[in-house]
């Protein structure tokens, strides 16, 4: 979520964004200490879980999030393991996933919320392919993914296939 445009930063709005997801996860207690920690990830094994998403974030000019919910701060993973991009599609395939691995309907309007600011602010007129959306969204369905309850922490050394299996993703 944090690549909308090419600058390597989330834009002032993107940022505002996330600030207020953290005031109101904060405010429901769902907010949690830092799980994802960038030099413990780049120390694994080329080709793990955890080095690969250390990678992913180094390649993309990205730092984790390390504030908020643990679905926040975890949303970089669900690039890793789906290997959505970071481009405006990319980041609608990864809601799409993720609505379909648990529909709830704050995800949906956060999901639509998201859209509506990525269409704003889609510098190369990207369109959105539906289509690819509703593959995301199926792949999801399909999936054995919970994007509450997952503990990457405890795959990080684990090949990335093998992650990706185990939630049912090829």
């Amino acid at each position: 979520m944090q690549a909308f445009t090419t600058s390597p930063h989330p834009t002032v709005r993107i940022q505002k964004f996330l600030d207020l997801v953290d005031r109101i996860t904060e405010k429901q207690g769902l907010n949690v200490p830092q799980i994802v920690d960038i030099q413990k990830l780049r120390s694994l094994p080329i080709g793990t879980f955890g080095r690969t998403w250390a990678d992913f974030l180094d390649e993309n000019n990205l730092t984790p999030f390390t504030t908020g919910s643990r679905r926040k701060q975890l949303h970089d993973g669900v690039h890793v393991l789906t290997e959505y991009s970071t481009d405006y599609l990319g980041e609608a395939e990864v809601q799409a996933f993720l609505l379909g691995a648990k529909f709830r309907l704050v995800n949906l309007l956060l999901g639509l919320g998201l859209l509506r600011m990525m269409s704003r602010q889609m510098q190369d007129r990207q369109q959105l392919d539906w289509e690819r959306l509703w593959q995301a969204y199926q792949r999801g369905s399909n999936s054995h993914f919970d994007p509450d309850t997952w503990q990457p922490e405890l795959l990080w050394h684990l090949p990335l296939k093998d992650v990706q299996s185990i939630f049912g993703y090829w």
